[in-house]
């Protein structure tokens, strides 16, 4: 009996011997041409909507329409017109290009609007005024030698250890007070996060109603701190030109809106340490402050310098609060660095002076970032 011999029920070679071609091999030239118009078309269509986009005269509603639909029909039709172009590549280097494409649009952004400002700021710190003329390291030194420049420094550093010092310690408090709350934790949490939502400049003139100052013949005072002054029999007194508490005064206003993020994200911390830890604490006599400073802190000591960090970034680019004041910064002696940097920029028009400032600012955050990035590695490693 004759045995039959098996073969490969797979498909047969093409005539020739030769392998079949890949899908991107095979593209047509009226598929890559349909893209090369297409891509022609839609970048004409961005041009007349973007030039119409910057029409002084029209319509607002329109302007509003058009530049949804230019933003998000943009970043669609972008990512799928570049996917087809992929498409039309050989399997070979087809998905090794596809990551690169799709990221590739968000590096070109970040180096538009992050990288390449700080390299032309750096540059503008060392020209004139109206950035015509070199003029070397003479911004540096005015920011270093003039008087409210060296002020506003020492103002910086004083919001820089005051604001996160405080706010920090208050949220832990009370996160640690809320989280013993067997009800109503979450409006407690509620009423003590809600100033988060106002911005600094709201939040600074709503604490001009409580430092509120009305020199006699010029009505009541209705400020708070003052009423209660002249409840006690006192004199109403100028809060915020009481050199040095003005700074103070103005540091409250921060703490108060950052107090309640400091309290949210620690909470949270607090929540994450297993109870097994804190119940065996508990049994071996430590009291609740020993379980406190012993358990409690040194678990989320991450978190607490996550929540620093991120307040001395905010306490260090901090303006609003004082630029909305109605009396001058100048003359009240509450200038910061930010604050500075805006002036120059804006108000007075010395592009050099304000971005040196921006320049230094800019250095000084630099160490920050890289000790938080040293403590997060330090507690991966533990990990």
């Amino acid at each position: 009996m004759e045995r039959t011999e098996e073969r490969s029920t797979g498909p047969e070679p093409p005539a020739g011997g030769r392998e079949p071609l890949e899908e991107g091999a095979r593209s047509s030239p009226a598929r890559i041409a349909s893209v090369l118009i297409g891509a022609v078309v839609a970048v004409a269509l961005f041009l007349v909507a973007f030039d119409y986009l910057r029409q002084p005269n029209a319509n607002r509603a329109t302007v509003v329409g058009l530049a949804i639909v230019v933003g998000v029909g943009g970043v669609f039709l972008l990512f799928w017109m570049m996917n087809r172009v992929v498409d039309l590549l050989s399997g070979r280097f087809r998905e090794t290009i596809r990551p690169y494409v799709f990221v590739g649009p968000a590096l070109v952004i970040l180096a538009v609007f992050l990288v390449y400002p700080v390299f032309n700021t750096i540059f503008i710190s060392f020209e004139n005024a109206n950035s015509t003329e070199f003029v070397g390291l003479d911004n540096y030194k005015f920011v270093f030698t003039d008087v409210n420049m060296l002020r506003s420094i020492r103002n910086t550093a004083g919001w820089l250890i005051l604001v996160p010092l405080v706010a920090v310690s208050i949220g832990l408090a009370f996160a640690t007070m809320a989280d013993r709350l067997r009800r109503g934790e979450a409006v407690a949490k509620s009423l003590i996060f809600l100033p988060m939502a106002i911005s600094f400049a709201g939040a600074s003139i709503t604490w001009q109603l409580i430092y509120s100052y009305r020199s006699q013949g010029f009505g009541s005072n209705i400020g708070l701190l003052n009423g209660i002054m002249l409840g006690l029999g006192q004199h109403p007194v100028r809060w915020l030109e009481l050199q040095p508490w003005n700074n103070l005064f103005l540091m409250v206003i921060m703490i108060w809106m950052q107090t309640g993020f400091a309290m949210v994200v620690l909470s949270a911390a607090i929540k994450s340490i297993p109870d097994e830890i804190i119940e065996a604490a508990r049994i071996d006599g430590a009291s609740e402050l020993q379980v406190f400073w012993r358990i409690i802190v040194p678990t989320i000591v991450p978190t607490i310098v996550v929540v620093t960090t991120y307040m001395v970034i905010n306490a260090m680019k901090v303006f609003d609060i004082v630029f909305v004041q109605p009396a001058s910064a100048e003359n009240n002696g509450t200038v910061v660095m930010a604050e500075r940097m805006l002036r120059w920029f804006f108000q007075l028009d010395h592009n050099g002076r304000g971005a040196a400032v921006a320049v230094v600012l800019f250095l000084a955050v630099i160490p920050v970032m890289f000790w938080n990035m040293r403590r997060f590695r330090e507690q991966e490693a533990i990990r």
